[in-house]
């Protein structure tokens, strides 16, 4: 005779099970660090799969970060989980030639740091793709804004 694990499952109450899943979903949110639920229009940053969710979040990051007159987000700090995003590099390489000398220097210091950030402790929760993924991307846009730098005359 087959034993069944089917046959083991706990019996719920009716309405029990879509509060459950519901529960197991917003836990799975949170868990993943892309929930947004606090607000925040950086939430972006730190979502980093490519669910429908994410890229969601990183739009809108991109956008808030866009719009942002004063750039704040210039010298905000960065982490991993930015760096793989692509959100603040698609920002420096979007508003490259608005940004001030010294606001390039800080984005270009921020491409050139990040295979070293990848390479530390925050990295080591990546997968290797999306490691090789931000440093291609850093090093792209690294030159990039070298290349404003240069033509502007900028001092390095």
């Amino acid at each position: 005779m087959h034993s069944s694990r089917s046959g083991m499952r706990p019996r719920l109450r009716p309405g029990t099970r879509p509060r459950a899943a519901a529960a197991l979903m917003a836990l799975c949110l949170l868990a993943s660090g892309c929930s947004g639920l606090d607000g925040d229009d950086r939430a972006g940053l730190t979502c980093i799969d490519d669910s429908p969710e994410c890229i969601g979040l990183r739009q809108s990051t991109l956008k808030s970060m866009l719009d942002d007159q004063d750039r704040k987000w210039v010298k905000e700090g960065s982490s991993a989980h930015a760096h793989v995003s692509g959100v603040r590099l698609f920002a420096f390489r979007s508003r490259k030639k608005e940004l001030s000398c010294e606001e390039l220097a800080v984005g270009r210091r921020e491409a050139d740091g990040v295979p070293k950030a990848l390479r530390g402790p925050e990295g080591k929760g990546m997968s290797p793709a999306q490691v090789a993924r931000a440093n291609m991307f850093a090093a792209e846009v690294g030159k990039e804004l070298a290349a404003e730098m240069r033509a502007r005359r900028c001092k390095a």
